[in-house]
């Protein structure tokens, strides 16, 4: 829980420029059904900008890029693909949207909404890949939410039970 914490480390109201391209494209998905985690890890080394899970379990990847050297320093994207049925990438209504390579999904998004231009063709996961992920959407996202409800539930993310000793 602790790397949803140091990945999100601008105060509300001072958004990065992906991190507002993730708000929009979140809100969005939720208008379409979809529950979203932003800065997803599906498997160590992979860290997805939104991963949404939709009313029939479908699993879509959005990768946010906020301008031209955002896109060009991603070498991970097409790692992504075996991790979703759907994979998108989300633009603000400035970039050369020509860069992106086809056979993936287009949104366009802003700090507010989104809207898919272009569907992006549908690869089905392996059930087993499924189950894994959507238990680990299950488990980061409940983990979310209990650090906004106790943010300090112990000593080093343990639960304790004794007071500490001072002397």
């Amino acid at each position: 829980m602790t790397s949803f914490r140091r990945s999100n480390p601008a105060p509300q109201g001072q958004l990065q420029p992906g991190q507002r391209l993730a708000r929009g494209v979140s809100r969005h998905l939720h208008a379409l059904g979809f529950a979203s985690l932003q800065e997803f890890v599906p498997t160590r080394g992979l860290r997805v900008d939104v991963l949404g899970l939709g009313p029939k379990g479908e699993l879509w990847v959005v990768e946010c890029k906020s301008s031209r050297a955002d896109f060009q320093s991603d070498r991970k994207w097409q790692g992504y693909l075996e991790w979703c049925d759907r994979y998108f990438w989300a633009v603000d209504t400035e970039f050369p949207v020509d860069l992106l390579p086809q056979g993936t999904g287009l949104i366009i998004a802003d700090g507010y909404d989104a809207e898919v231009i272009r569907m992006a063709p549908e690869e089905k996961l392996a059930a087993p890949r499924r189950r894994k992920l959507t238990q680990k959407f299950a488990r980061d996202a409940a983990r979310r939410l209990q650090s906004l409800c106790d943010p300090r539930p112990g000593r080093g993310g343990q639960l304790f039970t004794d007071p500490p000793i001072r002397g």
